[in-house]
């Protein structure tokens, strides 16, 4: 259940209910922005690497290496790093979101990079392959869903479906 302890939002975000008017609303969709979420599942790109790097060394040890050098990006920082043709617009969609839908979407991003993070750390202390094979294992079944989970947050994924996943 909900706290009820209500923010105030500013006026410059959309609440759930509104939408972007149309002409931005096809400038969105024309850039692979949910225009309903302001959200763009290239960002997921970023994490999906991190996992690629982890599925790999259980059978290549020397990709333990590429994975502890990889670093978390903000959803601004991946999009202004990126070749992304519309990076500004996705930008600006995810500073005007919906306060509550990037609230849950960053949670979820901030839970994927503390595990990514810690499981980095401790892949640094680790002094034998099969330790490593096995935090990049148990690290991977971790965050891809957490990446489905966001992506269904970028997808207009209701709150009902996020609260149940959370849950199960």
């Amino acid at each position: 259940m909900k706290s009820g302890n209500a923010k105030s939002t500013p006026t410059n975000r959309r609440t759930r209910k509104e939408q972007p008017d149309p002409a931005q609303a096809a400038r969105l969709r024309a850039a692979n922005i949910n225009p309903r979420t302001g959200l763009a599942t290239d960002y997921l790109n970023h994490f999906n690497e991190a996992i690629m790097l982890l599925e790999m060394v259980p059978s290549m040890p020397e990709c333990a290496k590429d994975f502890m050098s990889w670093r978390p990006l903000t959803y601004s920082e991946h999009f202004m790093a990126s070749h992304f043709k519309r990076r500004d617009l996705a930008i600006e969609a995810y500073n005007s979101a919906d306060v509550i839908i990037r609230a849950e979407f960053d949670n979820i991003t901030s839970a994927m990079t503390s595990i990514l993070m810690a499981v980095g750390a401790a892949m640094r202390q680790a002094t034998k392959h099969k330790t490593r094979a096995i935090l990049a294992e148990q690290a991977t079944g971790w965050v891809k869903p957490l990446v489905a989970l966001a992506g269904g947050i970028i997808n207009g994924g209701s709150e009902a479906d996020v609260d149940y996943i959370m849950t199960h």
